[in-house]
């Protein structure tokens, strides 16, 4: 077995190299300040920017077998975590030049699978007292004095928020029922929209607790929304003609908007984030993106005002959808209630024609196509379709059967899960009916919770007890209360009363970038929606990484003997702990320098040391002084209280009045480090199987096979 071994060492090991290669593009994606790239698509020639590990390893041609295999790592985070993938990659590229390593100095291979994988068990268990309930968290940061500073804009300086939340004015106008909050300072065209980002679009009508802010005509008394920081006062003058706190510029757009707003667009409270704990929590876990820090307070701010009968605190994800629209500043991204999605310019005379109304509505879970079938389908054998109608050709007796169901049972809306026949649409346009397609499937089941529509799989299947009522539809205003005409797209607005759907309307001028934006907000959500069902998270900071390393030192100074109770408790099978003591040192170093290398690329992504080089005297004296204190642990929460672990860890909130503490996902982070190093080690075995050969490797295999499994 040892010549095996030595066999193997002397060849090249090609997947691990390929992992490597594979990972060094990802390096730039570590930490808060990530660096981005531009991926081009030679067949259109557009280009695409990108700041994650799962565009970016979609983006790139993965033929081989180890290139696939971290593909389907990377997914596989993304789809349980939608966080965590840039670690996971960055990791699988250390953890295979260190592995390279070890067989360059003849470590055997069963050696590293098991030192490996108990060592990173060892150090799972031994960060647990770095964690931190969500409640302690809450508690902590609320009684803290760390707080953003939102009152300036790279847009934006003059004081659009530099008056305190309760400065607004609620005014109605006799002609409409729709009353409008204005921020009572002095305020330009363009200071008020550049910070419509902080504000949240509420709905006048039909949606809970928003209603309770309008009282009736004549009542003068004022009232302060509980946890919102909004004062409101009614009155029942015909006009706002002058106040003290506007500009004329201000005064005469809001004069001529009146009745032009579909809700309220409020800044997000600093005492609603406080009550709920959630608005810090959010600001911890932000890691620098500020813009989707915002708008995600205002989400979480908007559900725990709608679900406050039913006393729930979670982030409900499934309640949250992305509209992008590509020619509007970012300035103008806010959260509205109801989805939001667009049309083509064709349609939107039907949506005027629909304005105001309430509709007939349809779901559709499937294509609305003449050649879609559900999964599963088997078409029949020796069966011949007759046309009823010899003038007609297939497709037109298709669509008139389509059109003609529709028309049967008055539907004047239909959401479609898939895709739509255009000639459909077109003839549905002609009958003033509204097809909107791509429509996600929890946006369905909200739509059918609320309307009592039941999902169909086929027109054929229609029936009255299928067709809800009570939706509606308009085009969707921007902040400055116009309907955006995107050219090739119109956004509009779709709502029923009661509906819980919230969504985050994420706009840019650079199309490039559209995708970078949307990722990064799931990506803050989810870190979010993780955090909330953890019920805790890590501090952050690069505080358990160091933990890893100082506890991965205390078991390579402690002597590791087969017959001692340490070894047993350490390596979990016994027969495997002699073969092991020789070689322990060396694979835990190895192990080592993949967090190692993470915490000085995330240093040197975030300026906080010039090279390499200075990072690693920085963690290797965090290291020392750890070691002296006697408890690690304890010193690196010390420090991270301080903030001064690793630097300032403000980040690019460096101008907050107090260093910003910085916290991760548990199982996100856990699981990223579980999934690099199961790829490592199967590249590894796979390797060995080819240069060996199976028979020579027949223990290699049970031993892997007992070690770990992949996934």
């Amino acid at each position: 077995l040892p010549m095996a071994f030595r066999d193997v060492n002397a060849r090249r090991h090609i997947g691990l190299q390929q992992l490597s290669s594979l990972a060094l593009a990802g390096r730039t994606f570590l930490g808060p300040l990530k660096l981005c790239k531009f991926i081009v698509d030679e067949s259109t020639n557009q280009s695409t920017l990108i700041c994650s590990a799962v565009r970016l390893i979609e983006s790139l041609d993965l033929t081989s077998a180890a290139g696939q295999l971290l593909n389907e790592t990377i997914q596989a985070q993304n789809k349980e975590f939608k966080t965590g993938m840039s670690t996971l990659l960055f990791l699988v590229g250390a953890w295979s030049n260190a592995v390279v390593e070890c067989l360059q100095q003849n470590v055997p291979v069963s050696a590293i699978v098991s030192v490996m994988s108990e060592g990173l068990n060892s150090c799972c268990e031994r960060v647990q007292c770095l964690q931190i309930s969500i409640h302690d968290v809450n508690k902590e940061l609320c009684s803290s004095s760390v707080r953003p500073n939102t009152s300036k804009s790279k847009t934006c300086q003059t004081g659009c928020d530099s008056l305190p939340n309760s400065q607004l004015f609620l005014y109605f106008q006799k002609d409409i029922s729709v009353p409008e909050i204005i921020p009572m300072n002095s305020c330009s065209h363009q200071d008020y929209g550049c910070n419509f980002n902080k504000r949240l679009v509420l709905p006048l009508t039909g949606f809970g607790s928003v209603a309770s802010l309008v009282r009736p005509a004549g009542d003068r008394s004022t009232s302060v929304t509980s946890g919102s920081g909004v004062t409101t006062s009614s009155c029942n003058k015909q006009k706002l003609t002058h106040s003290r706190y506007f500009s004329t510029l201000g005064k005469s757009l809001f004069s001529s908007q009146q009745g032009n707003f579909q809700g309220y667009f409020l800044e997000p409270s600093t005492d609603s984030c406080e009550c709920s704990g959630l608005g810090h929590l959010a600001m911890a876990l932000s890691h620098g993106n500020e813009t989707s820090m915002k708008l995600l307070q205002s989400i979480v701010t908007y559900q725990q005002e709608t679900a406050e009968h039913n006393g729930s605190s979670q982030l409900n994800v499934a309640e949250i959808v992305t509209c992008c629209l590509v020619g509007l500043p970012e300035s103008y991204s806010c959260a509205s209630p109801g989805f939001v999605t667009l049309v083509s310019p064709e349609q939107v005379t039907v949506i005027k024609y629909f304005e105001g109304k309430l509709l007939r509505i349809l779901l559709i879970d499937g294509d609305l196509t003449e050649q879609y079938r559900h999964l599963g389908f088997n078409r029949p054998c020796n069966v011949r379709t007759i046309v009823e109608h010899p003038s007609l050709q297939e497709g037109d007796v298709w669509l008139s059967i389509m059109l003609d169901n529709l028309i049967k049972f008055g539907v004047n809306l239909v959401l479609v899960k898939g895709n739509v026949c255009e000639n459909l649409r077109e003839r549905c346009m002609a009958n003033s009916i509204l097809l909107v397609s791509s429509v996600t499937w929890n946006v369905l089941c909200a739509f059918g919770e609320v309307t009592g529509t039941r999902p169909v799989t086929y027109l054929t299947q229609l029936n009255a007890s299928c067709v809800g009522s009570g939706a509606q539809v308009e085009l969707w205003k921007a902040c400055d209360g116009r309907a955006m005409d995107l050219g090739e797209h119109i956004p509009i607005r779709i709502k029923a009363r009661g509906i819980p759907l919230l969504t985050a309307v994420l706009t840019t001028t650079v199309a490039s970038k559209m995708q970078l934006i949307e990722d990064q907000f799931w990506t803050f959500v989810y870190r979010l929606h993780h955090a909330l069902n953890d019920k805790k998270v890590f501090i952050g900071g690069g505080a358990v990484e160091l933990l890893c390393l100082s506890h991965i030192q205390m078991l390579i100074e402690q002597p590791l003997q087969p017959a001692n109770q340490n070894a047993a408790k350490e390596f979990h099978n016994p027969w495997l702990a002699a073969s092991a003591t020789e070689y322990k040192s060396v694979v835990l170093q190895a192990l080592a320098s993949g967090w190692k290398q993470y915490l000085l690329v995330v240093m040197c992504n975030t300026a906080k040391a010039a090279s390499e080089l200075e990072a690693c005297t920085s963690v290797d004296h965090y290291l020392r002084k750890a070691a002296d204190c006697g408890s690690p642990s304890a010193y690196i929460l010390k420090e991270f209280r301080r903030g001064h672990l690793l630097g300032d860890s403000a980040g690019p909130f460096a101008d907050h009045k107090e260093v910003l503490k910085v916290y991760d996902n548990v199982t996100a982070k856990t699981e990223a480090w579980r999934r690099a190093l199961d790829l490592v080690l199967l590249v590894l075995q796979t390797d060995a199987e080819i240069v060996t050969g199976p028979r020579k490797n027949h223990l290699l295999n049970s031993l892997v096979s007992s070690e770990f499994m992949f996934l």
